[in-house]
């Protein structure tokens, strides 16, 4: 019984994770932001991780490649948030928004 609860709520959020990539996945359409297309190849990572640990058996040690997984898409999440920290600035970034100089 309780495996049964434990493989549906892996399911669920495996659900969640691939529907939260397909937003990121179409807010890197509109925008063609890369921080939007490593949050949605990450959340697919996340997905692709949770719903295979639903479908494997429990007492199955042979498990390294969900946590290298699950390892690469929180590497993309932070690599992600870097880059748009660090922002590479355009020559009009440079610039004043309201046009006035200093």
């Amino acid at each position: 019984m309780t495996q049964d609860i434990a493989q549906i709520i892996l399911g669920a959020s495996s659900c969640a994770f691939i529907v939260a990539g397909l937003f990121f996945f179409r807010f890197w359409k509109q925008t063609r932001d890369r921080f939007f297309l490593l949050f949605s190849l990450a959340m697919y990572a996340y997905g692709v991780s949770r719903g295979s640990l639903a479908l494997m058996d429990p007492a199955n040690e042979d498990r390294i490649w969900l946590h290298v997984l699950r390892l690469a898409a929180t590497v993309l999440i932070l690599i992600a948030i870097v880059e748009k920290n660090l922002g590479k600035r355009g020559p009009d970034e440079d610039e004043p928004r309201d046009g006035v100089t200093p």
